[in-house]
């Protein structure tokens, strides 16, 4: 390159370094404020959470954030880890390979697995949901003929594994319809027991369903199963971080989860676990040294998929020792609150009939809504307008975690009277 050109590359480099939004590089990113004293949770809770949000995220003051359900938001903590996880590989200064991929990241495992209940030789990190359920579809020895349940409220990412396998071995997936609005928590696992039929080798199913948030009976429906020998897999996708999960006490034999979501991890993240009987049944489907030798390698064979970003997983640990630092069961109950406050403004307003039922056993962090007209093209205009991230549709699923504030709801809920109410 030309002395010009270098120059010119230089001057590039400086206005992009100081444009209007711009975040300055460097290496040692400037570390994030201490979490407010929990005491003030106790007394002032609003201040506590408000300070949470403008203190330990990067989220716009107009903006209004409603849609953690499909991907959320990582705290200033997290982006620190990651970016100072990036400067170490960028500046190769630990003698260790910075990667994950061929790596079993022992001490990382074991920190997850005893968040989440079980034992760490059962649990592989995987890159989301969706990758850690298309292992067990694609792993597990099953023939043509072989019968997987499922429910009719799958997300794609929870169904199109099995319903591959279906179309190249002759499986059949079959579904079982679970109402959006049941009564009881009973009717939902009276359901899925009863349609266990003597074919049926697999129970496929949400923790808390992707459309509505609906939270299923997840160990009532594993006892029964295991009781009949089929196996469990549970796409927790809306689970970790939203309610507790103790995989021992849900009995399920597989658990595929999305830090990402409720966890503050960033996206490409996952959790795979299998319980010890059923894992030793698994095939990988991504594969490196040591696939065939399961008693050694456990979990960590469905880690052995070459090499990969290790910013991410420090990320992911870095969300987990946030979500601790708050006190998990703080982060439930304030997730919770704000959910129930869409449903209090929900009910106030003709022009919207509630899909969630106020039974606080089937709903935790996810409110779902349905407008009663079709004809909502403005209505999500003035919404995009004033910031409101929420998704669109005549059935709108709203969803809350702690940066979200009763303002970011009561402003959904103004835009919709403009718009809606007579």
């Amino acid at each position: 390159m030309s002395r010009r050109g270098a120059l010119r590359s230089l001057g590039w480099i400086g206005a992009l370094a100081t444009a209007p939004g711009a975040v300055a590089l460097e290496s040692s990113p400037t570390p994030s404020p201490a979490l407010p004293d929990p005491a003030l949770r106790l007394h002032e809770a609003e201040k506590y959470w408000t300070r949470v949000r403008a203190e330990q995220f990067l989220l716009g003051e107009k903006r209004s954030f409603l849609n953690p359900g499909s991907l959320g938001v990582v705290p200033r903590p997290v982006l620190q880890k990651v970016i100072e996880s990036q400067t170490r590989q960028a500046e190769w200064s630990t003698d260790d390979l910075p990667r994950w991929g061929y790596e079993t990241l022992e001490d990382e495992r074991a920190e997850m697995a005893q968040f989440l209940g079980c034992q760490r030789e059962e649990l592989a990190f995987t890159h989301n949901c969706t990758e850690a359920i298309s292992y067990v579809a694609a792993g597990l020895e099953l023939k043509a003929g072989d019968e997987v349940l499922m429910t009719n409220q799958e997300h794609p990412g929870g169904s199109s594994g099995w319903k591959i396998r279906a179309a190249r071995s002759g499986i059949v997936v079959r579904e079982v319809e679970i109402p959006l609005s049941p009564q009881e928590p009973g009717e939902l696992a009276e359901r899925m027991i009863s349609a266990i039929g003597p074919k049926t080798r697999v129970l496929s199913f949400s923790g808390i369903t992707s459309p509505t948030g609906l939270v299923m009976p997840v160990a009532e429906i594993c006892r029964a199963a295991r009781d009949q020998g089929v196996l469990t897999l549970v796409d927790g996708a809306h689970m970790d971080g939203q309610i507790p999960v103790n995989l021992r006490e849900l009995g399920c034999d597989f658990f595929a989860g999305s830090p990402h979501k409720w966890m503050f991890a960033p996206a490409g993240c996952g959790l795979l676990y299998g319980r010890g009987e059923a894992l030793d049944r698994l095939w990988p489907s991504v594969c490196n040294s040591g696939w065939d030798n399961p008693a050694g390698l456990h979990a960590t064979r469905f880690m052995m998929i070459g090499t990969n970003n290790r910013s991410i997983i420090d990320g992911m640990m870095a969300g987990l020792r946030f979500l601790k630092a708050l006190g998990p069961e703080a982060v439930y109950a304030r997730q919770h609150q704000l959910a129930q406050l869409i449903q209090r403004r929900t009910r106030e307003r003709s022009y919207l009939e509630p899909v969630t039922r106020d039974d606080s056993r089937l709903f935790r962090a996810i409110y779902t809504l349905r407008f009663k007209e079709s004809e909502l093209s403005a209505l999500f205009k003035t919404m995009k307008e004033r910031q409101i991230y929420i998704l669109g549709g005549q059935r709108q699923r709203l969803s809350a975690n702690i940066y979200t504030r009763p303002s970011d709801i009561e402003a959904f809920f103004e835009v919709c009277d403009q718009h809606l109410k007579r």
